[in-house]
């Protein structure tokens, strides 16, 4: 990840707002080899009082993944959003370089694994974060044993992160006609087009 003024977000809330929007995280471990392994899981965040961030999923057990963070407890989580390739027609003047805009926060994190009534609670958390309200697949709403049973296959992890970075990228470095030029483009784009275009607006109404 590099470091550029322009594309920093000022305000923590609003990184802490992207990684909400963003649930569904990559995890990077170091395995006894030294080589990445990667996984990927939804997560949930919680923002604690003394300003620690805490990010809580499960995994299969006896995989790759669990393997490594019992060995080595420091990952990388990885939120990304929305990104699309950005051509230079649409600036001024044209024959200048081309991009590509995206947003991503990179999160260093210690993992702590879970007991049998944390890993409950935290499947309760996570049907209730993305289910509808009152919906029969709830884990409140399941038979006990069969919840138990599954779980079996699972092993739940927080992580406690000590790092944030972020970038994002949304053509802060342009001019606001320019801006408008792109994200009216990418509006009439494919849907992760649509979905940068939307991210932008939301960044530049905020920061305009």
């Amino acid at each position: 990840m590099y470091h550029i003024p322009h594309f920093k977000s000022h305000s923590n809330s609003e990184v802490l707002d992207f990684m909400r929007a963003h649930p569904f995280v990559t995890i990077i471990a170091v395995n006894a080899a030294n080589q990445p392994i990667v996984t990927h899981i939804p997560v949930c965040i919680s923002f604690q009082k003394d300003g620690k961030v805490l990010l809580s999923g499960h995994v299969m057990r006896q995989q790759e993944h669990t393997r490594a963070m019992e060995m080595n407890n420091d990952v990388m989580v990885v939120f990304q959003g929305a990104h699309a390739y950005v051509s230079a027609q649409l600036y001024e003047p044209q024959n200048t370089a081309s991009t590509w805009n995206y947003s991503a926060v990179h999160a260093r994190a210690k993992v702590k694994w879970m007991d049998d009534a944390g890993l409950l609670q935290l499947l309760d958390r996570l049907t209730k974060q993305f289910e509808p309200k009152n919906s029969v697949s709830l884990v409140e709403h399941m038979d006990v044993a069969y919840v138990k049973q599954h779980m079996k296959a699972i092993v739940g992890l927080e992580m406690e992160v000590y790092d944030l970075q972020h970038v994002f990228k949304w053509s802060q470095n342009k001019d606001s006609a320019t801006v408008s030029r792109i994200t009216n483009a990418l509006s009439k784009g494919n849907f992760i087009e649509q979905q940068l275009a939307a991210e932008m607006l939301l960044h530049h109404s905020k920061h305009d």
